[in-house]
């Protein structure tokens, strides 16, 4: 009788400022994917602090970001990864082959008001569910 132990994918999330898209990423992944990923997110320039029209958009739909605090990109975050995903804001991520590497195209969220937000919102948690799709095979 042998035990496999799986080990539950990772994705990074990256954007410049890791204030806005790639912390609405992170937060719909963490809430959607029920412990089944294991979620990053970071950016090259960190902001002081998570945009808060994004925070107001994403507490609209019962996700608290309040508490959480712009992180920096690391090698390391990158390659502890298996999905990296920036965020349309032509950041550069060290390249680790074998990596699955995605680059979402996304309005930057910064200095809007959170009507300009929730589309950007809701864009990035049509994608959230088609990346958990791709990543947690369906129960059966």
């Amino acid at each position: 009788m042998s035990t496999e132990i799986t080990k539950k994918p990772s994705v990074l999330f990256v954007c410049v400022h890791n204030a806005g898209r790639s912390q609405m990423a992170a937060a719909f992944l963490t809430t959607l994917g029920k412990g089944e990923i294991e979620v990053r997110s970071a950016g090259s320039q960190p902001a002081d602090k998570v945009n808060p029209a994004a925070v107001e958009a994403m507490a609209e739909l019962g996700i608290d970001m309040s508490s959480e605090i712009p992180k920096v990109l690391t090698t390391e975050a990158v390659k502890e990864s298996d999905v990296v995903i920036t965020m349309g804001c032509g950041d550069e991520c060290p390249y680790f082959p074998g990596k699955r590497y995605e680059d979402w195209v996304l309005e930057d969220p910064a200095g809007q008001g959170v009507d300009a937000v929730r589309p950007i919102r809701d864009e990035i948690r049509t994608r959230i569910e088609g990346l958990i799709a791709s990543l947690v095979p369906a129960a059966t």
